[in-house]
């Protein structure tokens, strides 16, 4: 896959071009989102625009557009690029200035970037075939507005780097009281005696589209439901049940962190049944 959309123009990646003075590159200065798209169908796209929107109004970067005008693009860059699964990865940036200054300039145009690449089907409900994580814990380092989509990720790159070399394949991340926020690239869930449980939104998480929408399934087409509190490390430890949520893997079960199983160190039941409804319903959104 090769053609990308830049400002307005869908052309071979080897030709796009960005200045060196663009604050997406100086200073991080700007916001992102990432929207698997399976045979066409793009999930929690309506979700995806309306957080990059509150993400343009908070870093105050003048950008209107609908989410139809977006999905028209979105759609013309899968067409271009063949069809099937594909992850499309918009990057927008305040953009290019005549000059490094850290004060928002005014009067120039925002750079609009969107990658298009090759990704696995969705994942099923089958303990056999699911991605599985490893997890190492760590203390959150990031700043403190975790809840904006900032392309400057690079806290969550030395955390996420930080776990690899441990030989896991993501972070758990605690603050200084020992409350788990969030994983350096997704949310969490944790389940003990089949009630589920996941960190309160705050400045500390990301407000993850596939989290919304596995509460919202969870609302409307399972008993169970999900309380929204604050979870310690401790509980996670204990926990029958570990899972991260992203738009990249959908919904994952950990079975281990720090080396110890969670539960018996296989995708659990729970997570069974619910990756079923999930699956069934991932493209209402």
């Amino acid at each position: 896959m090769s053609i990308v959309y830049l400002n307005g123009e869908y052309l071979p990646l080897e030709q796009a071009r960005i200045s060196p003075l663009d604050r997406g590159f100086l200073f991080g200065d700007g916001i992102y989102e990432y929207i698997p798209s399976y045979d066409g169908k793009l999930v929690g796209f309506r979700l995806h625009i309306e957080r990059l929107q509150r993400g343009l109004a908070e870093l105050k970067i003048e950008l209107i557009r609908s989410v139809e005008q977006w999905r028209e693009v979105f759609e013309e860059v899968i067409s271009r690029n063949g069809g099937g699964h594909q992850s499309l990865y918009l990057h927008i940036s305040r953009g290019a200035d005549t000059k490094r200054e850290h004060v928002y300039p005014k009067g120039i145009e925002p750079t609009v970037f969107i990658l298009a690449a090759e990704i696995d089907a969705p994942q099923v409900a089958d303990p056999a075939l699911a991605t599985t994580y490893k997890v190492s814990s760590k203390q959150d380092l990031r700043w403190g507005r975790c809840h904006i989509k900032s392309t400057a990720l690079l806290g969550n790159v030395m955390h996420k780097q930080s776990s690899v070399e441990d030989g896991c394949d993501e972070a758990l991340l605690y603050n200084e009281l020992e409350e788990i926020t969030e994983g350096a690239s997704s949310n969490v869930v944790v389940v003990k005696d089949g009630k589920l449980a996941t960190p309160v939104l705050d400045h500390q998480v990301l407000p993850g589209i596939t989290r919304s929408i596995l509460l919202d399934i969870l609302a409307k087409y399972s008993q169970r439901g999900i309380e929204e509190r604050i979870i310690t490390l401790e509980e996670a430890r204990i926990a029958d049940e570990v899972w991260m949520t992203s738009s990249s893997k959908d919904i994952v079960p950990v079975t281990e962190i720090d080396g110890e199983l969670v539960g018996d160190g296989k995708p659990g039941p729970v997570w069974q049944e619910i990756m079923q409804l999930f699956a069934k319903h991932r493209f209402d959104y």
